[in-house]
């Protein structure tokens, strides 16, 4: 039997072993689509898996700088079956400022270029952490994302985001898109009142700059991946004064900006 939670579903499929075709069922990573309402007007449908939808209106919007904190959410109605989230703000200005044109956020390829440099790159700030990571703890805690990542061994469809410490994950979420994963996470901190000082993030896919741009409103200094980055994000990373260590796979990785945080 195949164990089930909110991200897995499962499909008859037939497999072909190299020399005959046999019918078994297999698991799948589900994708739904969310839409979020601001005090009744839609702002935006995000395409993501359904699971842990609060830390992601969270984080959604925090990444996008119509909340600092999560006090100000004052009220969140959540109807997972129908895909809505209904959001009271306690500064709805914030949210009317912004011209999304109900825009669809799609689970793998972010948003345009043209959205972000205009929007993202405003509330992105200079980290300034001091933070600072050995090579061991960072081959350690890729490692650990790895080891943990149940949905992903079921289905191979998903990306992990992981708030770290030096020696540990803190705070791990899943979904099928990586942007989404990262909302998650920081979703979950303002949430739970979650300190991100001084952490790391460790996380599964490629590092694009949303990505960037994600970790760098999250004041964290230190991005770990097992995967490569992008030019802009790189570029970004410069700018931002973020870590980027990417291409972590057994014993090595590569540096590919401020190098000054490994110890």
């Amino acid at each position: 039997m195949i164990p089930m939670d909110l991200s897995v579903s499962t499909r008859t499929v037939w497999r072909y072993d190299g020399e005959r075709l046999s019918e078994q069922a297999d698991p799948i990573a589900k994708e739904s689509p969310l839409t979020i309402r601001l005090d009744g007007e839609e702002f935006a449908t995000i395409v993501c898996t359904p699971s842990d939808m609060e830390d992601m209106v969270f984080g959604f919007l925090a990444s996008e700088g119509v909340i600092h904190e999560a006090n100000e959410v004052t009220g969140l109605q959540l109807n997972a079956s129908r895909g809505f989230a209904d959001v009271t703000l306690l500064y709805p200005e914030r949210g009317k400022l912004m011209d999304h044109s109900k825009r669809v956020i799609g689970s793998c390829c972010g948003k345009s270029r043209q959205f972000y440099l205009r929007s993202d790159v405003r509330t992105a700030k200079t980290v300034m952490s001091r933070s600072h990571i050995t090579p061991d703890e960072c081959l350690a805690l890729i490692r650990q994302l790895q080891d943990g990542s149940d949905v992903f061994r079921q289905t191979g469809g998903v990306h992990n985001a992981a708030l770290c410490s030096r020696e540990k994950l803190l705070v791990t979420r899943t979904d099928i898109g990586r942007h989404n994963a990262l909302d998650k996470v920081y979703g979950h901190c303002l949430r739970e009142r979650v300190s991100m000082k001084d952490a790391a993030i460790a996380f599964s896919g490629r590092v694009s700059s949303e990505v960037l741009l994600k970790t760098a409103k999250m004041g964290i200094g230190i991005l770990l991946s097992k995967s490569a980055p992008t030019d802009l994000a790189l570029e970004l990373a410069d700018d931002l004064g973020i870590t980027v260590i990417g291409f972590i796979r057994g014993s090595t990785f590569n540096v590919y900006s401020h190098p000054e945080r490994l110890a």
